[in-house]
């Protein structure tokens, strides 16, 4: 066995430590630390661009606000877009959803901005044959996806969350859309955060409510399209029927009203859709 001289050991380090320094200083400052799962710098600028309205039922978003800190944004971005498949998949469940909702609502916002002001609608970065929620242009977890993606083949992959507040959570530029809150949501208070969006959502009577006259609720066309997600079993909760009773006193004010939706059993309709563009001006 040959024995290697100190002093040429002493090199080794000495030569292996400096060409690690130098590496940590060519990576961005957001590739030499752990993942934030404080979504800290989402939240400064939710906190700074989001408007809160009627109590937390809605807001709107100052997009004017979010292009002048584009640069932040970015980088924001850009250390969600860093993140590793497998890295991903070491994190616990909230973490993941957490992180999968807040990418989603952040590289809304950019695709906003790529044509603010001059849109009224998220529906105009679309056209009568494309999308705007099908390009694959997001940069995550290693490879290219669209919005359609985050939401539908990894939020809504059956097996992988099964939780129909992601609704309320995520958010389409749009009036009709539930709130876009204004802090990011962090994995330790997660279930608080989606169920509060679901509470202020389903107590907005702009788009959720019960009409005595029709004996009906009429509430969100979220429920029409995505109505299996509520269907699941989630905290128990097998129908739409079932969901709306759960927010009867939200829905309604009358007490024999309250009780017809806490049965389970009241139709519903769905409302128009408003697709303009949640914009504070």
């Amino acid at each position: 066995m040959h024995t290697v001289p100190s002093a040429f050991r002493r090199r080794q380090v000495l030569f292996a430590g400096a060409v690690g320094a130098l590496t940590a200083l060519a990576l961005p400052a957001w590739a030499q630390s752990a993942f934030d799962h404080s979504h800290a710098a989402w939240t400064a600028l939710l906190k700074k661009h989001v408007v809160v309205l009627r109590g937390g039922q809605a807001t709107q978003v100052r997009y004017a606000g979010f292009g002048s800190d584009r640069a932040a944004l970015k980088a924001y971005l850009d250390a969600l877009s860093a993140v590793t498949r497998p890295t991903f998949d070491g994190w616990s469940k909230a973490q993941r959803q957490s992180f999968l909702i807040n990418a989603y609502n952040a590289f809304t916002v950019e695709l906003i901005l790529t044509r603010y002001p001059d849109l009224k609608s998220i529906k105009d970065l679309g056209s009568v044959f494309s999308s705007p929620w099908k390009p694959k242009w997001v940069s995550l977890l290693g490879t290219k996806v669209s919005l359609d993606d985050i939401e539908h083949e990894m939020l809504r992959k059956r097996g992988a969350y099964d939780d129909p507040r992601v609704h309320f959570g995520v958010n389409c530029a749009s009036i009709g859309c539930p709130a876009l809150r204004e802090e990011a949501f962090v994995p330790e208070r997660l279930d608080a955060q989606l169920d509060e969006q679901a509470s202020r959502f389903m107590a907005d009577r702009s788009r959720n409510r019960y009409n005595a006259q029709r004996g009906r609720a009429e509430v969100s066309k979220i429920f029409d399209w995505f109505g299996e997600d509520f269907r699941l079993g989630h905290r128990g909760i097998d129908s739409l029927g079932a969901f709306l009773a759960r927010h009867a006193d939200a829905l309604a004010d009358a007490p024999a009203d309250r009780e017809r939706l806490k049965s389970g059993k009241v139709e519903a309709s769905f409302l128009d859709y408003d697709w303009s563009l949640n914009d504070a001006r």
